[in-house]
């Protein structure tokens, strides 16, 4: 089976998506595809799991999260 999704994260600037994005950059590794449209984030996840996609998610939205503390604190 193979499995795509897409995240989409909105900022309220295009800044603090370029921030989160080089934040999350390592973590981006072969089957993640990402990108910054003015102050979107966007997330492209393909795969053959579903429970590794779901896993990456999760990864990902709890590391976005920190990510956003830490631009709300700046």
């Amino acid at each position: 089976m193979h499995i795509k999704t897409k995240i989409t994260f909105v900022y309220h600037q295009e800044f603090q998506a370029k921030t989160a994005h080089e934040s999350l950059k390592p973590d981006n590794m072969d089957f993640i595809d990402s990108h910054i449209d003015n102050n979107h984030l966007i997330y492209e996840l393909k795969g053959n799991s579903l429970r590794t996609i779901l896993a990456t998610v999760d990864d990902l939205i709890f590391c976005e999260m920190m990510s956003e503390k830490i631009l709300d604190s700046i």
